[in-house]
């Protein structure tokens, strides 16, 4: 089937990963399957590999076994140049802290992804003006990083995860860095974000209370991901 018509953004199954070969893995067993507009959340202890998952399923670390899946692309066979174009055209990434272009405004930071694409600059205008608006952030379009508060920097980076209408969506502890007030309305306006744009999300948190805004909830440890039990 080709990647254009892939019913599933990500596929994974039987995911591992060691980082020596006389250790035990960080995990394995790992299996996900994303549906279009499926916003997920996964939970586990610090050292149990959720970031290292991520870097994983965007091509940016080597899996030792299984397979990865994004939107039909095999992404383990990638080289480095694919793997590049695959991540540009079909993830966005949101990080805990921001890494929003200091020396750039913020339409400007926002626009990064369709530059980088080739997008007519007429396209990229219209667009990400349309994305500023859909985060709020229309009336600081030409302001910078450094006049921003942490909710507004966080707005930014969503802005930009998104401009592209990828495929997938990779959060990475987006709400760390903020105080409970911004950060839950940061955390609705991903997920409002990532359902419109039609693709797939993968949160990773620590937090129960921002897990809840996912539609499930996920577990990984070193035998795989398992639906989260909450407590009784």
């Amino acid at each position: 089937m080709p990647a254009s018509q892939s019913p599933l953004p990500l596929v994974v199954t039987g995911l591992a990963r060691r980082f020596a070969a006389d250790r035990p893995p960080v995990f394995a067993r790992v299996a996900l399957e994303l549906a279009a507009g499926e916003y997920v959340a996964i939970m586990g202890e610090s050292g149990t590999g959720k970031s290292t998952l991520l870097n994983l399923i965007a091509g940016l670390d080597h899996a030792d076994e299984g397979s990865i899946r994004l939107d039909g692309v095999e992404v383990t066979t990638l080289d480095d140049d694919a793997g590049t174009r695959l991540r540009r055209e079909r993830v966005g990434f949101v990080f805990q802290a921001f890494h929003v272009l200091p020396y750039l405004s913020v339409a400007q930071n926002v626009a990064v992804p369709l530059r980088l694409l080739g997008i007519a600059p007429r396209e990229v205008q219209a667009r990400v003006a349309a994305m500023l608006r859909a985060v709020d952030l229309a009336g600081a379009s030409a302001r910078y990083p450094r006049e921003l508060s942490g909710g507004e920097l966080q707005r930014v980076a969503i802005a930009r995860a998104l401009v592209h209408r990828p495929r997938l969506v990779l959060a990475d502890e987006p709400t760390g860095n903020l105080d409970p007030r911004t950060a839950r309305q940061i955390l609705a306006l991903l997920r409002e974000q990532v359902r419109d744009s039609g693709g797939a999300g993968l949160l990773v948190t620590h937090s129960p209370l921002a897990a809840r805004t996912a539609d499930r909830v996920l577990r990984l440890g070193i035998q795989g991901l398992v639906p989260d039990e909450p407590d009784a």
